[in-house]
């Protein structure tokens, strides 16, 4: 039963092969077996998902099947889950309880799922490798041929990732501010789509930087994907920035094909010191769409190299400013000084973990009097440069071809001493978000330690059917059936 697919278990669920309830047993025992040694999951919520599950079957019973009706998901705990605690992975929002749904979770409730409960993550989403949880790092159910040291699943959106790898959940929701889905997909061998920036509605999704922050999908295979972006995706009047756009059937354009299609491969992303296997994969993912009958092109994206730079400028002001909310007065975490300067230091020095002061202390620099000018508006400035790259480039192309993450996944405490360093695993993944494009990670192979190695496909905005039909056509040839060392169903 946990060998499903999303789309397998939703047939079996419809023709009666299974009831939700019992889907959703088999889920909350590979949890409860699990989850002490993956912490993937930061509250399971056994309860509610049985109550969900019961409801699920109530409606199959009576021939009312949404489109997730009776699907087991992990909820990632950045999204505001009505009388289910929501932390962020962060001390400061421990105690707070939502009275209120996301829309993206209202959305997926509406159409059927059942909550597993709420997933692992870097702390108020700022991590690549979901270490800077407050409750603890999450271990990667992948381990490398003949060594079983653990490894990160990527970050932020790591507990998801995990849960979905080990089969401890049919899909999950993500969230991707610099590459947040698409990295932990490449790390544990899924399927990760970012869609462009308002497909998807953040209103009730703690906020790390609001122009950039886009919630999205983590699936087994790219059709599970599309299934889940489908009821996740939607016009939403209480977000501002949400577009006003249909959202199409994701899921049938996964089989479309791409012949006649123009792929480009933007030769900035030839970085120095790629490992071979990275360029190797990458070649191979080309041949397979011009086996396909796709084109592939060289294209030129000049103002890729600024974009990660560009994007640790932007990402903390903003950060800074959102976070400024959590000051001890309002909700969450509150530790009381003498007056109300020592109140928020007092909070903040407790809730906070060391990477979100970071970034909080960066962005107020960038912020500051004297500073603003010359960094944070000319770091807008080369953002729009990057998106002219690419608007010009889709005049051109109907998608683009890229590796996903410089390396696989590495170990914990590897990399974890040079905070540079760990900003350099969004070096591939940082552009879509500076120009609000759609990017979708579809593993591909394995490198030689028996580790998943993901492509990336970068669309138009809101075109994202092409780019599900460009990473099915990548899924398909690649035929990768690879499973986690650790996984519920071993």
């Amino acid at each position: 039963m946990l060998a499903f697919s999303l789309a397998e278990a939703r047939d079996a669920l419809r023709t009666r092969k299974i009831s939700a309830v019992e889907l959703t047993d088999a889920y909350l025992r590979a949890i409860e077996a699990l989850n002490p040694q993956l912490n993937a999951y930061v509250l399971p919520t056994p309860d509610l998902a049985r109550a969900q599950a019961r409801a699920a079957d109530a409606a199959l019973a009576r021939n009312e099947a949404g489109p997730l009706t009776g699907i087991p998901l992990a909820i990632k705990d950045l999204f505001c889950t009505k009388g289910v605690r929501t932390t962020a992975a962060s001390r400061i929002l421990e105690p707070f309880v939502p009275p209120y749904e996301s829309t993206v979770t209202a959305n997926l409730l509406r159409d059927g799922a059942v909550f597993l409960g709420k997933a692992n993550m870097d702390e108020f989403a700022m991590g690549s490798s979901n270490m800077t949880s407050a409750f603890g790092p999450v271990t990667n159910p992948w381990t490398r041929r003949g060594d079983n040291r653990p490894l990160v699943p990527g970050g932020s959106s790591g507990g998801s990732a995990a849960s979905v790898a080990a089969r401890m959940a049919l899909g999950a929701t993500a969230t991707d501010t610099g590459g947040s889905i698409r990295q932990p997909a490449s790390f544990c061998g899924l399927v990760g789509i970012k869609p462009t920036y308002g497909r998807c509605s953040r209103w009730g999704v703690v906020a790390f930087a609001s122009s950039l922050d886009q919630a999205g999908p983590l699936a087994r295979t790219v059709r599970d994907a599309a299934i889940l972006l489908g009821s996740m995706a939607g016009y939403d009047p209480k977000d501002a920035t949400s577009a006003d756009v249909p959202v199409p059937d994701f899921a049938a354009a996964c089989a479309r094909g791409v012949k006649g299609l123009r792929i480009g491969i933007p030769r900035e992303y030839f970085s120095d010191g790629m490992p071979e296997e990275i360029s190797a994969i990458w070649r191979q993912g080309q041949q397979w769409l011009r086996e396909a009958g796709a084109t592939v092109v060289d294209v030129s994206l000049p103002h890729t190299k600024y974009a990660l730079a560009t994007y640790y400028i932007v990402a903390p002001a903003e950060a800074s400013s959102n976070l400024a909310r959590y000051d001890g007065v309002r909700f969450g975490l509150r530790r009381d000084g003498a007056d109300l300067t020592e109140l928020y230091e007092n909070t903040r020095a407790e809730g906070f973990g060391d990477e979100v002061k970071r970034r909080v202390l960066i962005g107020t620099y960038v912020l500051s009097a004297g500073y603003y000018d010359a960094y944070y508006l000319k770091a807008q400035k080369v953002r729009a440069l990057i998106l002219s790259d690419f608007t010009s480039v889709f005049r051109e192309v109907d998608a683009l071809l890229t590796p996903t993450a410089p390396s696989a996944a590495f170990g914990q405490g590897e990399k974890m001493d040079d905070p540079v360093t760990m900003y350099l695993n969004d070096v591939f993944t940082v552009p879509a978000n500076m120009s609000g494009i759609p990017g979708l990670s579809v593993p591909a192979g394995l490198d030689a330690q028996g580790l998943p190695l993901g492509l990336q496909v970068l669309g138009k905005p809101f075109d994202e059917e092409t780019v599900f039909a460009v990473a099915g056509a990548i899924e398909q040839a690649a035929g990768f059936s690879a499973v986690p060392t650790i996984r519920a169903d071993a």
